[in-house]
């Protein structure tokens, strides 16, 4: 749409410019464009007198940005007339009030489409249904430690449309893409990694058809000389080699048997060791982040940056690297019971994922989960759930199905070693958990459902969850 930062600085110069959505990524771009001359007007489903709206509406004042607003439940009704209308990602492109304003020749696009058209250099996008932020976080790290300049944001929450005078050709940029952000996009990513696709956000997609599809624009766009990243072990995604303009890496993880051809893989793992194809190897233990979902997030890592990073770097970074908040996030120990935070969990697979790090390292935990439900597949989380624990503890809106997914996998086994406990907030639930944890357990927050139940979102949650472990 626009080909180059100095061509969107020119348009946008006194166009009347709606941004729908007044959260994390639309703020800085509120800021910006209103620097190059935009008249902005500001339309949020929040009403006028929600405390983040209201300190909303003071920052952009102290900041001296003249901004009109369009609030509550038909702030949409304010959305004609607009030369261009930058849309929250999670809004579909097929809503009433944009399709109107598209026949009115008003040019529909967001943040972090005008941010490719503009970037001035390479990017590299990360999407998937598991494992997105931390494989992100995993490749801007190492290539910092590899002395590449890089610009690291998108859906992880660092917005870089107001940066975009600071980024250098000679730069890359590292961008975690969602399938909200991807669902309208007609550019990709120059290297495009597919951690791996589940049902997820079924809630805002028609249906995993469509979730698929939108996951696909991540390497739809691509050339010749376009390097998308697969998942070998992934059924639906591995399947997109076929459809690749550009070159195909392909990524596994565990290698399970002697005599399994490892050779096309340019990392893998076994019970003891992380071996790199040149040879190096590194020993588990030695490997800061847990889980096996964090080695296969490293094996994605090494194809994605094959010609980008050595294998000092890697194993330099794999020593120190911790971890993202709110993604298995280690808080405290009390009495002897270490309690960890994972938020991000908001679907049954990532809750999966994250007690199969718990199993691997045999430590028992007691369980908190429950969020909002996405429409989300609940197979096979009662049987992860049982192997981990039994001790359950629910708080939130897609509870009932949790513990229908429980119940279901302890009657197949026949067995009744299990506690299942329905509270209404986490101080009660932190309550319950310290009646149940012996020491060397943990106590672990993974909701398997969003945040938008009790919360803004899912950091909101988090920060929470650990300041109430903090106070115990």
């Amino acid at each position: 749409m626009f080909s180059s930062k100095s061509d969107f600085e020119k348009y946008i110069n006194g166009k009347r410019s709606a941004v729908i959505g007044v959260g994390i990524s639309n703020k800085p771009l509120i800021r910006y464009i209103c620097s190059l001359g935009a008249k902005v007007t500001a339309l949020d489903m929040a009403e006028a007198d929600d405390p983040y709206i209201i300190k909303s509406i003071d920052e952009f004042a102290a900041a001296g940005l003249e901004l009109d607003w369009s609030l509550g439940k038909d702030y949409l009704k304010a959305l004609h007339g607009f030369d261009i209308i930058f849309k929250t990602p999670k809004m579909r492109i097929d809503t009433p009030e944009l399709i109107s304003a598209s026949k009115e020749g008003t040019i529909i696009t967001s943040e972090m489409e005008v941010f490719f058209d503009c970037c001035p250099c390479r990017i590299i996008g990360i999407t998937g249904s598991d494992g997105k932020t931390t494989t992100t976080t995993i490749i801007a790290g190492v290539l910092e430690k590899s002395e590449h300049n890089v610009h690291l944001g998108g859906n992880i929450g660092n917005p870089l449309i107001d940066r975009l005078g600071d980024i250098k050709p000679d730069d890359i940029a590292v961008v975690e893409l969602s399938s909200f952000q991807l669902h309208s996009m007609q550019k990709s990513p120059d290297i495009a990694l597919i951690t791996n696709i589940t049902p997820n956000h079924l809630d805002v997609h028609k249906d995993f058809t469509e979730y698929i599809d939108a996951k696909k624009n991540i390497f739809r766009y691509q050339n010749a000389s376009g390097i998308l990243v697969l998942n070998g072990s992934d059924i639906v995604s591995s399947e997109f080699a076929s459809e690749a303009k550009g070159r195909v890496r392909v990524f596994a993880g565990k290698i399970t048997r002697a005599g399994d051809d490892h050779k096309p893989f340019d990392a893998y793992y076994d019970e003891e060791y992380f071996y790199f194809r040149s040879g190096r190897s590194l020993k588990l233990n030695e490997i800061r982040l847990v889980g096996r979902h964090n080695l296969n997030n490293y094996c994605s890592a090494i194809s994605v940056l094959k010609d980008l990073a050595d294998d000092d770097s890697f194993i330099s970074f794999m020593k120190e690297f911790a971890g993202v908040p709110h993604r298995n996030e280690f808080i405290r120990t009390v009495d002897g019971v270490d309690y960890y935070n994972s938020s991000i969990d908001s679907s049954p697979t990532r809750t999966i994922s994250t007690l199969q790090g718990f199993i691997d390292r045999d430590q028992k935990v007691v369980i908190i989960a429950g969020g909002k439900d996405k429409n989300c597949d609940y197979t096979g989380l009662g049987d992860m759930m049982l192997d981990a624990s039994g001790k359950i503890i629910l708080c939130g809106q897609n509870s009932l199905l949790i513990k229908e997914s429980v119940l279901d996998a302890a009657k197949a086994r026949r067995t009744n070693d299990v506690f299942i406990k329905e509270v209404e907030n986490y101080d009660e639930a932190l309550t319950v958990a310290g009646s149940l944890a012996n020491p060397g357990e943990a106590v672990v927050l993974t909701p398997a459902g969003t945040s938008f139940d009790k919360f803004r979102n899912f950091e909101e949650r988090g920060d929470l969850f650990r300041k109430l472990v903090k106070e115990l």
